[in-house]
């Protein structure tokens, strides 16, 4: 009878690997093992050697993402939405920031290629709103606004989770989505107060 894999022994070697690259560790069979009380044939069990194991942290990066996209209430303002789930993507990047590196590492394949088409289909459908609701022009191209804004996001997450700026800087995101946003369409006192609206909503901070 085949042994039922133990989901905890997979989690355990994901956030293994995560914290060796946080440290700058070389991940290896052997190291990624080391002092986790299981054996190299765990990474081949459950992931099918070193390459799944990657793409398993890529995975779970955009996974846990998701979590923090869906934990954003939305509102009657879907502008102040928007901001909210922007807010969400930069936690995610503070609150994981091992994995948020790991997940846009285009040399090993995600588990679920449709992870990330989910990330950005959620700023899609609250640009969509924003239209109907009269914010935006109805000559925005929702995915074009969606991408602007997540690349808005990325970039801020990216200089500050990897060192280049300091922490505070994530708080630029909200007068470049402002612009972004007024460039749309919305009125610019109306925009800033739905922008602040939104990142009040959302703790960003890195863990203790």
């Amino acid at each position: 009878m085949a042994r039922t894999k133990d989901p905890a022994v997979r989690s355990l070697l994901i956030e293994r690997a995560a914290q060796m690259l946080a440290t700058r560790e070389p991940v290896t069979l052997r190291s990624v093992v080391a002092g986790t009380g299981v054996s190299t044939m765990a990474v081949y069990t459950y992931f099918g050697g070193m390459d799944g194991l990657w793409s398993a942290m890529r995975q779970e990066g955009f996974t846990r993402l998701a979590a923090e996209l869906q934990a954003v209430s939305l509102s009657a303002d879907p502008v102040r939405d928007l901001a909210a789930l922007g807010a969400a993507y930069l936690a995610h990047a503070m609150t994981s920031p091992d994995l948020y590196r790991v997940m846009f590492d285009p040399a090993f394949e995600l588990e679920d290629a449709a992870a990330a088409d989910e990330t950005l289909q959620r700023l899609v459908d609250s640009v969509e709103r924003a239209k109907a609701a009269g914010r935006f022009r109805d000559d925005v191209d929702p995915l074009e606004l969606a991408t602007q804004s997540w690349a808005i996001g990325h970039g801020l997450a990216s200089l500050v989770v990897t060192g280049p700026l300091p922490d505070h800087a994530l708080a630029y995101a909200m007068p470049l989505l402002t612009a972004l946003f007024t460039s749309a369409g919305d009125s610019p006192d109306r925009c800033h107060a739905s922008v602040e609206r939104g990142f009040s909503s959302v703790r960003l901070h890195r863990p203790p």
